[in-house]
């Protein structure tokens, strides 16, 4: 198993995507946060799990959760969680 490393970035998505929820529904806004952390875990696990996105940069690759993605890098030791995003979001300006 991989260890889990979460960028700033991908902290920065995980609290913008609870504020975002919490506005309206805060209890399922802290169940989706477990759930996207709990994701991010499995793929620890089995980081194979994924689409390669060599389009967007070298190494990088993603993984849907309902409407967002993971998006991550995968070292010899670490699963490195670089963002979290809306999956209809522009991702092509970010990486």
């Amino acid at each position: 198993m991989l260890e889990l490393e979460i960028s700033p970035e991908a902290e920065n998505d995980l609290l913008e995507t609870w504020l975002y929820i919490a506005e309206d529904q805060p209890i399922n806004a802290d169940r989706y946060l477990d759930k996207l952390q709990e994701k991010a875990q499995k793929l620890a696990e089995f980081p194979d799990l994924r689409r390669d996105r060599p389009e967007l940069a070298e190494g990088l690759k993603s993984f849907p959760v309902d409407r967002y993605n993971l998006y991550y890098i995968v070292t010899n030791t670490k699963l490195i969680l670089v963002r979290v995003l809306p999956g209809d979001r522009d991702v092509t300006a970010i990486f």
